[in-house]
């Protein structure tokens, strides 16, 4: 008697694409499994991920995530926007520039494998030019990205492609070198694509070894940026890269007379906020000391907080954050974007309690397992923080 035929199982890219998939849910299961690894310069990766169970990822184009990552027996928690887009919801994807020392894009370039294990949370944040709630479309843009500040306005330059939606977009890049232009060929292809429409002007600061640059050359200024888009000033501007770059452009653009209304920045830089020296913290707490040294002092309770692992212990008013207060008096702790959203700062409180109100990136069982965000916590009592 033959035996039955098996059953045959069932294409897993054929599962990926069934019809309504559900939406991931980090709280549910936060795993995400890396599916591809794409180099994209000597320096610079592109980690593919997608969930362990079919699903479908649903945020805006510019969104960010956060890694929970374990190096060296700690906890580390770092956020990377998203670059893929929304429009091709079954994966997702980050691009990580290798920093020189750098603990955790040294980790994922050299340990992070195809198949490997990655939990994260998100999406979260409000850059984005295609997000829910905001205003209408502008007829013109204006991107502009400096190094790996690339990813969240390729992710929105991707959203536009794949939608063909005729926007008037000029994309320009500010690079190192020609090889270190991050989706070169991609920006090209869709230069090509959409011709009178999208415009892509890469500028480089030098030659690479092997490759003359004999397109844009120099710093981003206002000569150059008028030569590429003389009509910048009926444009919507969305600016991202590092913190030295998005200020340069804000000055510049200030001081050609821009419609600042219509200028848009990532709010803080992952990378720099993340190794935050004393003199960078300063500059993220200055609005709020400019306004406690206006107003009359109130009487509040003062708090001692200890960190365990620093064996250090600092005084912190009930009306101030426990970050602002570790970073007045000198103790370095990781951080991000200061407003409760990327969880850089979460940490294990082993004693005490806090008032905390966040934006999202923290979870309920992780409240309840004795976690805090450090930059939107105030004690309400004595403190033994595990850091």
């Amino acid at each position: 008697m033959n035996a039955p035929n098996p059953i045959p199982s069932p294409d897993p890219a054929a599962l990926r694409l069934a019809p309504a998939l559900p939406e991931w849910n980090p709280d549910a299961d936060d795993a995400l499994i890396v599916r591809a690894i794409r180099d994209e310069t000597p320096d610079v990766k592109t980690f593919v991920l997608a969930p362990r169970s079919p699903c479908v990822f649903r945020y805006a184009p510019g969104q960010f995530l956060t890694l929970e990552l374990e190096i060296g027996g700690e906890a580390i928690n770092r956020c990377y926007t998203i670059a893929s887009a929304p429009t091709r919801p079954h994966t997702l994807s980050i691009t990580v520039k290798r920093v020189p020392g750098g603990p955790v894009s040294n980790f994922l370039h050299d340990h992070i494998k195809v198949g490997s294990v990655i939990r994260a949370v998100g999406p979260m944040g409000d850059f984005s030019c295609l997000m829910q709630g905001t205003p209408s479309p502008a007829p013109h843009y204006l991107f502009l990205s400096g190094g790996s500040g690339i990813t969240p306005l390729m992710s929105m330059a991707r959203s536009f492609h794949d939608l063909a939606e005729p926007r008037d977009l000029v994309f320009v890049h500010a690079a190192r070198s020609p090889v270190d232009i991050v989706f070169r060929a991609e920006l090209e292809l869709m230069a090509r694509n959409q011709p009178g429409h999208f415009r892509f002007a890469p500028v480089c600061e030098a030659d690479s070894p092997f490759e003359p640059w004999h397109g844009l050359r120099g710093r981003l200024n206002l000569g150059l940026l008028s030569h590429i888009a003389p009509d910048y000033k009926q444009r919507e501007i969305f600016v991202c890269g590092p913190s030295p770059f998005m200020a340069a452009v804000r000055e510049m653009l200030k001081a050609a007379g821009f419609d600042m209304a219509r200028h848009h920045e990532e709010s803080f830089d992952f990378a720099e906020l993340a190794n935050a020296e004393p003199e960078v913290a300063a500059e993220v707490i200055e609005a709020e000391l400019a306004e406690q040294a206006r107003a009359p002092e109130p009487q509040v309770a003062t708090y001692t907080v200890t960190f365990a692992k620093q064996n250090r212990s600092i005084e912190c008013r009930s009306d101030m954050f426990v970050l602002d207060a570790a970073r007045r008096s000198g103790v370095r702790l990781p951080s991000s974007c200061s407003k409760g959203l990327c969880g850089t700062c979460k940490s294990k409180l082993v004693s005490g309690t806090v008032d905390m109100k966040h934006g999202g990136g923290i979870r309920q069982r992780e409240i309840d397992a004795g976690m805090a965000l450090l930059c939107c916590s105030k004690p309400t009592s004595d403190l033994v923080v595990d850091r």
